[in-house]
């Protein structure tokens, strides 16, 4: 196996994730297709939500099942979020500042 050449640097902002997990999925050779990232974002939000249920006061997981830890799942699931950006062509920053931008004017009902 050859020497990983990732690298990423100190304090990196979105746009840093997101070109690591770019050049991650080319030196790893994973297959880019949207639908099939998709559904393995779908499965890393299971584990996060057993992970979650596990670590919750009285919460169980089922009989064999040894969930990873919150911290572990989370960044699982970041890096399938910046991988479906780069396959869309989407600035992550940009996007969560535009939609910031639109749910500051919504009216927050609680239920």
């Amino acid at each position: 196996m050859a020497e990983s050449k990732l690298f990423l640097k100190e304090n990196p902002t979105i746009q840093d994730y997101q070109q690591y997990v770019r050049e991650m999925k080319t030196e790893r050779n994973f297959k880019l297709d949207p639908m099939y990232e998709c559904c393995l974002l779908a499965e890393e939000v299971g584990e996060l939500i057993s992970a979650v249920r596990k670590n919750n006061k009285g919460g169980t997981i089922g009989s064999g099942s040894v969930p990873g830890s919150v911290k572990l799942e989370l960044a699982d699931v970041f890096i399938y979020v910046c991988s479906l950006a780069n396959m869309h062509g989407i600035d992550l920053e940009e996007a969560f500042r535009e939609k910031e931008e639109i749910n500051k004017q919504r009216t927050w009902k609680r239920l």
